[in-house]
C-alpha cells in the first residue's frame, strides 16, 4: 500500500485505485499518459464522482486531485457545498465561477460575457440585475453552460472540483449535474465528492457517470487495520504497538478523518501508544464528535464557545470580523479565541475562517442551544447588513429565525426575493417570501407580499400561482396599480394552465369594477386574447363584432391598441374574412412596434400577428418577424416555455413553405424544450402536433404514430385552441393510418368545435378537407360536398395556397371529368403561392390524373415537376409515389434537381422586377422572348424561395 503525500502534509492510504483513476483521467485530459510521456489520441474530458460518508477522506482526495491538476498546467476551479448555505442561491457557481472574472473592469466584463453579461451575470454576482424581466431558469442554465464550455476553451484544460456536492445550492447543483455529461466533449474534467445518501434527487446525474467510469461513482471504503496501523507510526513518529493500531482502528472502524483526530489527540495528550494504553482510546476518540467534541469546546472558555458558535452560524468563509461581530466579541477577544479553536483543531485558516472538516461544523451547529441558536441568525443577518453584503445574505439567516411581526424583516426578505428573482432563482426567492408571510408583514403591505409570492411561482408552479394571486385579490389593496397587476398575472397564468374561462371571468369582473378608461381598455385587450384561444367560448360572434366595432376606431397610439388591432387581424384569419383585410390589419398593429418580450405583457397577440402573414402566403415577412422575435427572448434569456414556443412555430412556418427537413428539426427543438416546461401544457401539444404534422408529410406514418403514443397525444385535447389545431392533425394520423370511421369520427367532431367559434378559414385548420377524404370511401356524395364547401370558404380567403390545397381534395374525392380540370386549377393557384409542399401534391395527383385518362406526355411533365418539388421539400413518400406513376407511364425520373437555395437565379430575378413593377404574365414572357408557361414556373420558384404571393412581391426588397 503506497503511501501519497498531499499538499496539506495529510498521508493518503488505501487510494490507489482512485488516484489511478484520477491520473487516467487528467492524462486524457492533458494529452499525456500519467508519467508524462507519448501522447493518446487526443486530449478528453469526462466526469469522476467520489461518493462515501462523512469523514471517509474526500476532502483530502479531492485536495490531491487539485495539486496533480495544478502539476500538469491544468486550470483549477474548485467550491464547496456548505449546510449552512444551502439556501444561498448561486453559491457554489459563484464560488467556481467568480474568481475567474475577478479584478476585470466593467467593459472587460461585458466584452468577456457578451450577450450573457445580463443573464448570467446576476446570477454569479459580477453585476446588478437589469429592471427588465429576469431570465428563465433554462436560459440562466444555458448561458452558465457557456460562460464555463467558454472558460474551459480559453483555459484548456480545465479541471472542475466540487466538495460535499450533496450540500450545494440547488440552483447550482442542477445546473452542473446537467452539465457534467457534456464534459466528455470538451477538455474539462468535472470531479465531485458526496455523502450518497444525502445527495438530492435533481443531482442523480452524478450517480449514472458517462465515460471511464463505468456508469457508477467510486465509492471510497474505510480504511483497513493495517492502513492505520502504518498512519499511527507516521503521526505518532514512534512505534506503536500491534494492539494499540488494532484499537485505534476498532474505535475508529477505519474511518480516516476520526483516526487521524484520534491519533492527533494521542499526541497532544502524551499518550504512550501501547497496549497498555489502549483503554484510553475510546474516551479519547468520543472527544472527536459529538457530545465528545462539545465538551472539549466548552473547556476552552465562554468567549471561545461564542465565537466557535458564530462561525457555525455563518457557515464557510467565515470572515474574522463578521464572526467577532455575531458572537458580540471584541477585536482582542475574538483574536484570542481564534487562536484557541485553531489550537484545538476546530477552526482552521487566516483572512478567512472554516472549520476544519464539516463534521465538526454540523456538531458544533448542533451543539448551540436552540433559542440562542435563532437570536444568533438574527444577530447574524444584522452584522451581514451591516457589512454590506446585501439583503441576500441576511435573508437565509431570517429563514431561521421566529416570526414575530418585525417590519425590518418582512423589508429584507422582500428585498432578498427580489434580488434573486432578478437573477434567476424563483425558488429561492419563494421561500424568502414565504417567510415574510409568515412574519406576518402589515395589513397594508401583505397584498403586495402574495402578489410578489405568485410572481415569483410563476413559471414553475402555477397552480399554487393561483392560490397566491387570488389571496391578494381578495386582501384590501389600496393602490389601483397593485391590484391590476395582480388581476393580469392572474389571468396570465390561468389562461397558462388552460383554465381560459377563469381567466377571461375574472377580467370581466374587473373591467365592471374600474373607473379608469386605459385601464378598462388595456384589460378590455387581455380579454379579447384569453377570449381568442378559448374552445368553448360561449358567444363568439358576439365578442368579434365587438372587437372589430373596436379596433377600427383605434390608431394603434400605444401598446394596448395595438394589442387590439393585432388581435383583430387574427380574428380576421380565423373567420376567414379576405387576406387582404387581415394583412392590413397585421400592418397597422405592427406599424408603432409590436416586440414579443415585452416587459408584464404576454407573446402572444405578436405571435399571431406574425402568423397571419404565413397564412395569408407571406412566410417570408413571418419569418423576419420571428427572428427578431426570437432574438428578443434570447436578449432575455428566456429560454424555457417562450423559446419552445418560437421553435415550434418556425418550424410549423418552415412546413407551411414545404421545407419538411428544417421543419423537423425545428419541431424537435421546440419539444424538447416544451418536454422542460412540463406535458401536457400548451407548448407541449403545439410541439407534438407539429412534429406529427410533419412526420406524415414526409410518409414516415408509424414514426408519426409512435410520436403521438409517447406523447399522449389525443384525447382528451386541451380547452385551449393550439394550433395546428390537435384534434385535426390526430384526425390526419388516424387517416394516414386507414382508420378512416376513426379519423372522420374526431375530424367532424373537431368541426363542431370549431364552427360556433366562427373559425372557418381552412387556410388555418383544414378539417373538412381531412373529413372529406376520410367520407369518401363509404360516402363519396357527402365528401364531394365536405370539399366543396372548403373550396368556397378558401375563395373567400383569397390565399392561392389555400385555394389550391381545397381544389387538390376536391378533385381527389370527386370522380368524373372534372377532376382534371380541378387539379390543373389548383396547380396554377399553388403556382402563385410559396407552398412548396402543397405544389408538389398537386402535380403528382395532376401528373397521376393525366396518366390515367391516356395523355402521358403532359403526365410526365407533371410528375417530373412534381418529383423534383417533393424532393426538394424532403417528402419522400410522395417523391416515391411520382416515381412510381412515372413508371407506370414507361417512363424514367429525370435527374433531380434537388438543391435547395433561396438565391434567385438571374431569370428569376428579371421576371419578378418585371411583375413587381407592373407588367403582367404574358408581357413578362415577351420582354424575356419566353414563353407564358416559364414564366409561370419562373415566378414560382420566386414565391417558395422569397416567401410571397404575387401582391406581396412589390413589398420584399429583391436582391
Amino acid at each position: 500500500m503506497a503511501l501519497r503525500g498531499a499538499r496539506n502534509g495529510r498521508a493518503l492510504f488505501e487510494r490507489e485505485s482512485e488516484l489511478t483513476a484520477v491520473d487516467e483521467a487528467l492524462g486524457e485530459l492533458t494529452g499525456t499518459h500519467g508519467d508524462g510521456t507519448g501522447p493518446p489520441p487526443g486530449p478528453r474530458g469526462g466526469l469522476l464522482a467520489f461518493a462515501g460518508r462523512a469523514g471517509i477522506g474526500k476532502t483530502t482526495l479531492l485536495a490531491e486531485v487539485r495539486r496533480r491538476a495544478a502539476a500538469r498546467g491544468c486550470t483549477v476551479l474548485s467550491g464547496r457545498g456548505g449546510d449552512q448555505e444551502q439556501r444561498v442561491a448561486f453559491h457554489v457557481a459563484r464560488q467556481l465561477l467568480q474568481p475567474q472574472f475577478a479584478g476585470l473592469a466593467a467593459a472587460d466584463l461585458r466584452a468577456s460575457l457578451g450577450s450573457w453579461y445580463d443573464i448570467v451575470g446576476p446570477a454569479l454576482g459580477l453585476c446588478a440585475p437589469t429592471d427588465g424581466p429576469p431570465p428563465d431558469q433554462q436560459g440562466l442554465r444555458d448561458g452558465l453552460d457557456w460562460v464555463l464550455t467558454h472558460l474551459t476553451v480559453l483555459r484548456a484544460p480545465m479541471v472542475l472540483v466540487l466538495d460535499d456536492a450533496h450540500w450545494a445550492d440547488p440552483e447550482s447543483l442542477g445546473w452542473l449535474a446537467a452539465f457534467a455529461p457534456r464534459a466528455e466533449q470538451l477538455p474539462l474534467l468535472v470531479v465531485v465528492a458526496y455523502r450518497p445518501d444525502e445527495l438530492p434527487d435533481h443531482a442523480d446525474a452524478f450517480r449514472r457517470l458517462p465515460g471511464r467510469a463505468g456508469g457508477r461513482p467510486l465509492d471510497l471504503e474505510p480504511l483497513s487495520a493495517a492502513a492505520v496501523a502504518r498512519l499511527a507510526r507516521v503521526t505518532l513518529g514512534t512505534a506503536p504497538d500491534d494492539a494499540f493500531c488494532r484499537e485505534c482502528w476498532a474505535v475508529t472502524a477505519g474511518n480516516p478523518f476520526e483516526t487521524v483526530e484520534l491519533l492527533a489527540k494521542v499526541r497532544d495528550r502524551g499518550v504512550t501508544p501501547t497496549e497498555s494504553a489502549a483503554h484510553l482510546l475510546r474516551d479519547l476518540a468520543a472527544a472527536v464528535k459529538g457530545s465528545g467534541l462539545v465538551a472539549r469546546l466548552e473547556r476552552l472558555g465562554t468567549s471561545t464557545v461564542r465565537l466557535a458558535w458564530a462561525c457555525a452560524v455563518l457557515g464557510t468563509e467565515i470572515p474574522p470580523a463578521l464572526a467577532a461581530a455575531v458572537a458580540g466579541l471584541g477585536h482582542e477577544e475574538a483574536a484570542d479565541a481564534v487562536d484557541a479553536l485553531r489550537g484545538a483543531r476546530v477552526l482552521t485558516g487566516v483572512e478567512t475562517l472554516e472549520f476544519v472538516h464539516p463534521l465538526i461544523a454540523t456538531a458544533v451547529y448542533r451543539a448551540v442551544p436552540a433559542g440562542f441558536r435563532v437570536a444568533l441568525h438574527g444577530q447574524a443577518a444584522w452584522c451581514v447588513t451591516d457589512a454590506g453584503l446585501g439583503p441576500s445574505a441576511a435573508a437565509r439567516h431570517l429563514l431561521e429565525t421566529h416570526p414575530e411581526g418585525d417590519t425590518w424583516t418582512v423589508g429584507r426578505l422582500r428585498a432578498a426575493a427580489e434580488e434573486t428573482l432578478r437573477a434567476g432563482a424563483p425558488d429561492a426567492a419563494r421561500s424568502y417570501l414565504a417567510r415574510a408571510l409568515r412574519e406576518p408583514p402589515p395589513a397594508e403591505d401583505r397584498a403586495a407580499v402574495l402578489y410578489e409570492l405568485g410572481r415569483a411561482s410563476l413559471l414553475t408552479e402555477p397552480a399554487t400561482t393561483v392560490n397566491h394571486l387570488r389571496a391578494a385579490l381578495d386582501e384590501p389593496v389600496s393602490d389601483p396599480g397593485l391590484r391590476q397587476n395582480i388581476v393580469y398575472r392572474l389571468s396570465q397564468v390561468l389562461a397558462h394552465s388552460d383554465r381560459l374561462a377563469e381567466a377571461t371571468d375574472t377580467l370581466a369582473r374587473e373591467i365592471r369594477a374600474t373607473g379608469d378608461a386605459r385601464v378598462r381598455l388595456r384589460m378590455v385587450a387581455e380579454q379579447f386574447m384569453w377570449d381568442a384561444f378559448r374552445a368553448d367560448e360561449p358567444d363568439h360572434p358576439a365578442r368579434s363584432r365587438r372587437l372589430a366595432r373596436l379596433a377600427d376606431r383605434l390608431q394603434g397610439r400605444d401598446l394596448t391598441e395595438r394589442y387590439i388591432i393585432g388581435l383583430r387581424t387574427w380574428d380576421a384569419v380565423q373567420r376567414g374574412e379576405p387576406a387582404r383585410v387581415a394583412l392590413r390589419h397585421a400592418e397597422r398593429a405592427l406599424a408603432g412596434g409590436l416586440r414579443w418580450a415585452e416587459p408584464d405583457r404576454g407573446f402572444e397577440v405578436p405571435v399571431l400577428v406574425a402568423l397571419a402573414f404565413m397564412y395569408a402566403d407571406r412566410p417570408g415577412r413571418t419569418e423576419e418577424l420571428f427572428a427578431a422575435g426570437i432574438a428578443d427572448y434570447e436578449r432575455r434569456g428566456w429560454r424555457g416555455g417562450h423559446l419552445s414556443f418560437a421553435y415550434t412555430l418556425l418550424g410549423y412556418l418552415r412546413y407551411r413553405r414545404g421545407r419538411l427537413v428544417e421543419a423537423e428539426e425545428l419541431a424537435g427543438a421546440g419539444l424538447r424544450l416544451a418536454e422542460r416546461v412540463g406535458s401536457g401544457t400548451p407548448a407541449h401539444w403545439y410541439a407534438v402536433g407539429t412534429l406529427v404534422e410533419v412526420l406524415l408529410a414526409r410518409g414516415r406514418v408509424d414514426e408519426a404514430a409512435r410520436t403521438a403514443a409517447d406523447h399522449s397525444f389525443g384525447a382528451p385535447f386541451p380547452a385551449a385552441v393550439v394550433f395546428p389545431d390537435a384534434q385535426t392533425v390526430y384526425g390526419q394520423l388516424l387517416l394516414a393510418q386507414g382508420l378512416h370511421q376513426l379519423a372522420a369520427d374526431e375530424l367532424g367532431a373537431a368541426g363542431r368545435r370549431l364552427e360556433p367559434r366562427g373559425i372557418r378559414n381552412p387556410a388555418w385548420c383544414p378539417w373538412r378537407l381531412h373529413l372529406a377524404r376520410a367520407e369518401s370511401r363509404d360516402d363519396p356524395e357527402r365528401a364531394a360536398a365536405t370539399a366543396l364547401e372548403a373550396v368556397a370558404r378558401a375563395r373567400q380567403f383569397g390565399a392561392p395556397s389555400a385555394i389550391g390545397q381545397a381544389l387538390r381534395v376536391a378533385a381527389e374525392v370527386t370522380p368524373g371529368p372534372d377532376r382534371v380540370r380541378r387539379l390543373a386549377e389548383a396547380v396554377g393557384h399553388l403556382e402563385r403561392s410559396p407552398a412548396a409542399y402543397e405544389l408538389a401534391c398537386a402535380l403528382v395527383a395532376l401528373g397521376a390524373e393525366l396518366r390515367r385518362t391516356g395523355r402521358p406526355g403532359a403526365a410526365a411533365e407533371a410528375l417530373h415537376r412534381g418529383l423534383d418539388t417533393a424532393a426538394q421539400c424532403g417528402a419522400d413518400a410522395l417523391a416515391g409515389t411520382a416515381r412510381a406513376e412515372l413508371a407506370a407511364a414507361g417512363l424514367r425520373p429525370r435527374r433531380l434537381r434537388t438543391a435547395q437555395s433561396d438565391a434567385l437565379t438571374g431569370r428569376e430575378r428579371a421576371a419578378a422586377r418585371l411583375l413587381a413593377a407592373g407588367r403582367t404574365e404574358p408581357e413578362v414572357a415577351r420582354e424575356l422572348r419566353t414563353d407564358e408557361p416559364t414564366v409561370v414556373r419562373l415566378l414560382s420558384a420566386v414565391y417558395r424561395k422569397l416567401g410571397t404571393d404575387p401582391t406581396g412581391l412589390t413589398l420584399v426588397p429583391l436582391p
